[in-house]
């Protein structure tokens, strides 16, 4: 689906909640992609999706200095920050396409810095930016068609 989907998060909760909706949607072998401004709740949704896919969230951090790290649930989990490369190229060299495999989901963090390197896998496009102090507008972008019947109703 090509249709963006807005959502008005109201707090933290509300992000860890949407998170948690998202992953029962996910089967493996999808990538999404992050994008938005410093401390606009792209952790929290991680946390979020890493719980629904039965990863406790204390265990999930940004791996701002590691680059990648993994976790396992249901799904592996590939969380990248990708915030301190300078080009897609970085990430590649690392293995970026042996991450994104039917088995896990490969999440990105500030994924608009390394865009030409991830668009090819079609990613779920997840764009957060701030309303006020406590609110977050997130707008996702083609999500598979089951995750888009859910957050419709």
């Amino acid at each position: 689906m090509n249709s963006t989907i807005q959502i008005i998060s109201h707090s933290v909760e509300e992000t860890l909640n949407l998170g948690k909706s998202i992953s029962q949607h996910l089967t493996g072998g999808e990538t999404i992609a992050l994008i938005g401004p410093l401390g606009s709740g792209k952790t929290h949704l991680v946390k979020g999706l890493a719980l629904g896919l039965n990863v406790a969230s204390k265990e999930v951090n940004s791996p701002t200095f590691t680059l990648i790290n993994e976790y396992e649930g249901r799904l592996k989990i590939c969380h990248i920050d990708a915030y301190r490369l300078d080009n897609p190229q970085q990430l590649e060299a690392l293995g970026f396409d042996e991450l994104c495999d039917n088995h896990s989901v490969v999440i990105v963090e500030w994924a608009d810095r390394i865009w030409p390197l991830i668009e090819e896998f079609n990613p779920i496009t997840i764009k957060l930016n701030y309303h006020s102090e406590t609110e977050r507008i997130i707008d996702i972008e083609n999500c598979p068609k089951s995750l888009h019947e859910a957050l419709q109703n």
